[in-house]
């Protein structure tokens, strides 16, 4: 059920991003400014994380995860009446500034799991996020494309009253882990980034592997939307199914992190991004290059996030909901970044994504062989 929960509440930040030509169309916006929504998401996720997540560590988290619920359902009315292109751009990023409850729920679940198994557990709960990402690109493409954009937003309110029954009924009370006042707890994130090189670590592999991974979300739609293919929102949700992928191979890569260990997880994830945007590159010529692509940057992305995650919450069992603040933070800057980037490089078409992507990829592979052994030594 908390898997289902990840599901339905990370949904509601790719909503826009099947509908961006729908939405540029309304609003007489370029492919370029359009993709900037995208962004301004992440943005205010990231900043959400920060602000919110936090607080995990010092009030009863299903109390806080149905208060920001609450939130972004208005978030999410606002956006459907949105009256122009840069207020739906304002609704948006506070909207993402709520949208951050599986980040509050995942932290809990690895807490309690025991170590041996603390992979499988992250492992299911990212599978529930990769199922939120499909629900909201496929179900964002076939609502936009058949009753308009702004549906696709009232649809999101219905879909968030379900999730806080949800919650309601199946998320157990926590007890507090810090008594710090909450300006304290912001301010220790500091010193956590700080103290732990491993820590450190993660925030740049995280930040670089999905900065690769939006730069391709963010830019898909415009890319399928020009000649050879001319696809409308519809068909290009449909490409969201490929990310059933990651949903039944979550538990699979929790699996093997245990097993083979996070900082072999990390370098495969890395090398898969790289391979993945070699075929994203030919997806001009062939569709089916462009599936496969699309399939291993998911895989490779989740790798890095997945194995990052485990390792670290050991570092400061009673400061998990702020670990995890500190990470994400990270992980959707870097979305933001690779979102401008995806922009930037779709001016040369394919080419220009997957050098965008592929150099994202590198950068993050290079970084991690050259402190996983200051990493190992801090985890030992």
């Amino acid at each position: 059920m908390l898997a289902v929960a990840c599901t339905f509440a990370i949904a509601t930040l790719y909503y826009s991003q099947p509908i961006l030509p729908l939405i540029g169309s309304s609003f007489g916006t370029s492919d370029t400014v359009t993709s900037q929504l995208v962004m301004l998401g992440q943005v205010g996720y990231s900043l959400g994380l920060f602000l919110f997540v936090p607080i995990g560590d010092r009030v009863d988290r299903r109390r806080l995860i149905l208060t920001l619920l609450a939130i972004n359902t208005v978030g999410m009315a606002v956006c459907a009446a949105a009256p122009n292109f840069s207020f739906l751009g304002v609704a948006l990023f506070l909207a993402g500034l709520t949208t951050v409850t599986p980040q509050i729920i995942i932290p809990t679940v690895a807490g309690a799991a025991p170590p041996e198994t603390r992979g499988r557990a992250v492992g299911t709960l990212l599978s529930g996020m990769s199922a939120g990402l499909l629900l909201g690109r496929t179900l964002s493409g076939f609502v936009g494309e058949f009753a308009g954009w702004r549906a696709v937003f009232a649809m999101a309110i219905a879909l968030n009253a379900l999730l806080m029954v949800i919650v309601w009924r199946t998320l157990p009370a926590t007890k507090p882990s810090s008594d710090l006042p909450y300006p304290k707890l912001l301010l220790s994130l500091g010193r956590l980034f700080v103290e732990h090189a491993t820590l450190r670590a993660a925030c740049i592999t995280g930040f670089l592997a999905f900065a690769a991974f939006s730069a391709l979300w963010a830019t898909l739609a415009a890319l399928l939307a020009r000649p050879p293919y001319q696809f409308g929102a519809d068909t290009v949700g449909l490409f969201g199914l490929i990310g059933i992928v990651s949903i039944f191979g979550g538990p699979i890569i929790g699996r093997i992190t245990d097993r083979l260990g996070t900082r072999f997880m990390i370098g495969a994830g890395a090398v898969t991004l790289l391979v993945a945007f070699g075929f994203v590159s030919q997806a001009e010529r062939s569709l089916w290059a462009l599936g496969l692509g699309i399939a291993l940057i998911d895989i490779g992305y989740r790798s890095v996030l997945l194995a990052n995650q485990t390792r670290i919450y050991p570092l400061q069992p009673s400061a998990q909901s702020r670990l995890n603040t500190v990470f994400m933070t990270s992980v959707f800057l870097g979305g933001a970044a690779g979102s401008l980037c995806g922009a930037a490089a779709v001016v040369w078409s394919w080419t220009g994504l997957a050098l965008a992507g592929a150099g994202l990829a590198a950068l993050a592979l290079v970084f991690h062989l050259l402190t996983s052994r200051a990493t190992a030594k801090e985890r030992a």
